[in-house]
């Protein structure tokens, strides 16, 4: 180390010119600096003496931990933006799908209001504190004495709309029959929930709950949630073959000749369609014809209706019900109905299904599931009578808590179709005639008018159904049921031209009886109206049941029947299809209203004994303007003097057989006799 000091101090001597040490020359400038110099120079070599080697593995180490840094650093940055670009394509949907989940498990949250003197304030934290306190104190005063805590104070802290919505919804669900009921009909009545509240109850409420208030009028919608939206399918005939498989899953043996009937016609077209597509049926051609493909799908609609017709006379069994339910069917008609909504014939057809599997307890809870409730609640609010009859006929066969009746097929509640307070004294039954319906039968007549009078004119009066509207307004305290069954004026137009005997009055009034006493027909004072060949089947009916003794009841609450041209003596429509007979070929039920048919004049001469024993109040219309019934034809369907019954108040009015039933307004003279008589026949039963 001397030899390297010795060495330096000689180099820098020379550089100065001097040798090391000179303190006389210190006063200049270069002496100040070489100085200066000389002291960095020693204390680099003090600090730096015996640790060169050491810097130079430090730096080394520290650009090897650099690089290593770097590169995991790196390495993160490339891991974290793949994740990032992994997890952005996972959670990318299509917003269909997105809003198909979202449909499945609703969360409703509240929202958070934004004004913090909603929460915050002095006032509501010490209110909230108070209802802790003081639902404390009520449960240990509950604990100590052994009562039960009541639910009322369960949610006793809540706010004042949260607690009245969730003690509503626990009140629903009560073991005690009257609180569910009030509480459904309060929940049903407040119209000031907010939207998450509804879809709250709707997820909250239990089938019995929903399903009362489906039946409350002027529910709001949105407590029911929606069905599950189920995948479209690209082919269109592919809902027509799950329907076909569904209808050879069913039995097939030991079958009522319609149902085998209807059966076999749905799988005979659907057969027909499916050659059709292979082009060897509906091409003459083969596949050699352009069109063929276009012509091929023209039956889709066709062929369902086929099925969905089988379909109805199968859940007409309740065995069969079973197997359609444990076949997947309430989903597969869920489908068909959201695909079909532009088929008001298939939708009806699809809750006349519904109707039908409705009178089963036991598939109560699937049809709950299936999301057939919200579906039916919807439809209730339509305004088209049919449609909202049929929703009407289901709900009340799904509604055990208010309704202990059930209607059978073709048996439609008009009136009240929702829940009511009101008290019911009394039932009206309205009874078809020839070619006739549940329905437009009982329609307000149709007026004609000229082109620029019905542009101005609304129709706002219009009413489909006079029974349902008119009636059901001026007497709220009636129960009004119109009944429907099949009639043919000739068996080429007949439905299941299986059996001739269902056309005859025997057995139409030996399967309505048992139809109408399941739906409690029977239990109160009653009032019949029927049209035209309707009124032979109210005679037969009467003298039916007051031979079973199961019946009787029905004979003796029946306070009066209005007769609607009604041919208790024969009608000229028979003799007109004795003319033509063999191009009709005239249906049983036609022949049965001959003026020479021994049947009709025995029936016609029971009742009049009948009715005079039980001194039955009658009132008849007769028609008194003749009826077209063909392009060169008119005439008088039932004339006045075959209207005459013989007892009761007979009343000629100038209208045709059509429209004997079908009052023009409310202020009709038709209308008013009709209203003024069902009044006074019940009155001594019922009061006013």
């Amino acid at each position: 180390m001397g030899r390297w000091a010795g060495r330096r101090g000689r180099e820098e001597a020379g550089a100065h010119g001097r040798p090391r040490g000179c303190g006389a020359e210190a006063g200049a400038p270069e002496g100040r600096m070489s100085l200066a110099a000389y002291c960095g120079i020693c204390c680099r070599k003090i600090g730096t003496l015996g640790s060169a080697q050491k810097t130079d593995l430090s730096w080394k180490d520290i650009r090897k931990i650099a690089k290593l840094t770097g590169s995991l650093i790196l390495g993160g940055c490339i891991f974290a933006i793949y994740e990032v670009l992994a997890l952005r394509k996972l959670f990318s949907f299509d917003t269909q799908v997105v809003q198909q989940e979202k449909l499945k498990s609703y969360i409703y949250l509240q929202t958070v209001s934004l004004d913090p003197s909603e929460y915050q304030g002095i006032t509501y934290q010490v209110r909230k504190e108070l209802h802790r306190a003081a639902r404390k104190i009520l449960e240990t005063n509950a604990r100590i004495f052994r009562r039960p805590f009541d639910e009322r104070f369960s949610t006793f802290d809540a706010d004042e709309h949260e607690c009245a919505l969730w003690l509503l919804v626990k009140r629903s669900q009560s073991e005690d029959k009257m609180v569910r009921l009030q509480a459904v009909q309060e929940l049903a009545s407040n119209c000031y929930w907010h939207d998450y509240q509804y879809r709250t109850a709707a997820q909250a409420s239990d089938q019995r709950t929903t399903i009362g208030l489906a039946r409350s009028k002027d529910v709001d919608l949105r407590f029911f949630l929606l069905p599950h939206l189920l995948p479209k399918q690209k082919d269109a005939c592919y809902s027509e073959d799950e329907l076909l498989l569904l209808l050879a899953a069913l039995p097939q043996t030991d079958l009522d000749p319609c149902v085998q009937y209807f059966t076999s016609l749905a799988l005979r077209e659907s057969s027909q369609t499916i050659a059709a597509r292979k082009g060897g049926l509906w091409c003459f051609g083969g596949n050699g014809l352009p069109y063929c493909e276009s012509l091929s799908t023209v039956p889709s609609k066709a062929v369902e209706l086929f099925c969905l017709q089988a379909l109805v006379h199968h859940s007409k069994i309740p065995s069969h019900c079973d197997e359609i339910e444990a076949s997947g069917g309430l989903q597969l008609l869920q489908k068909l109905y959201q695909i079909r909504k532009d088929s008001p014939k298939i939708q009806r057809s699809i809750i006349h299904i519904i109707g039908n599997m409705a009178l089963n307890d036991q598939l109560h809870s699937s049809i709950f599931r299936a999301g057939w409730v919200s579906v039916l609640a919807r439809m209730m609010k339509s305004p088209r009578v049919m449609e909202s009859s049929h929703a009407a006929r289901a709900l009340a066969n799904l509604d055990r808590e208010t309704v202990q009746e059930k209607y059978p097929e073709g048996v439609y509640l008009l009136h009240p179709q929702y829940r009511t307070n009101e008290p019911i004294k009394a039932d009206v039954l309205f009874v078809h005639g020839l070619l006739g319906a549940a329905f437009k039968t009982w329609r307000q007549q149709d007026i004609e008018q000229p082109a620029a009078e019905k542009e101005v004119d609304t129709e706002d009066d219009y009413t489909e159904c006079w029974p349902k509207t008119w009636l059901a307004s001026d007497c709220p305290s009636l129960r009004i049921i119109s009944v429907e069954y099949d009639t043919h004026l000739s068996d080429w137009r007949a439905k299941c031209p299986v059996d001739s005997y269902r056309e005859s009055l025997s057995y139409k009034s030996t399967e309505l009886l048992k139809k109408l006493r399941a739906a409690g027909v029977g239990d109160r004072p009653l009032v019949w109206l029927s049209h035209s060949m309707g009124g032979l089947l109210v005679k037969k009916m009467l003298l039916d049941a007051s031979k079973d003794s199961d019946m009787d009841s029905i004979v003796n609450n029946t306070q009066g029947i209005v007769f609607y041209s009604v041919p208790h003596h024969g009608s000229r429509l028979a003799e007109y299809s004795k003319t033509v007979r063999f191009l009709l070929f005239p249906s049983v039920g036609v022949k049965e209203l001959s003026k020479d048919s021994p049947d009709l004049k025995v029936l016609n001469d029971d009742f009049l004994s009948f009715a005079k024993d039980k001194d039955l109040p009658v009132l008849s219309f007769a028609e008194t303007m003749p009826t077209r019934v063909s392009r060169v034809l008119s005439l008088h369907v039932v004339p006045v003097e075959s209207a005459d019954l013989g007892i009761g108040e007979l009343i000629p009015v100038d209208v045709s057989h059509l429209n004997i039933c079908k009052p023009k307004n409310k202020d009709s003279f038709l209308y008013q006799c009709t209203l003024k008589f069902i009044r006074d026949s019940l009155e001594r039963k019922v009061g006013n």
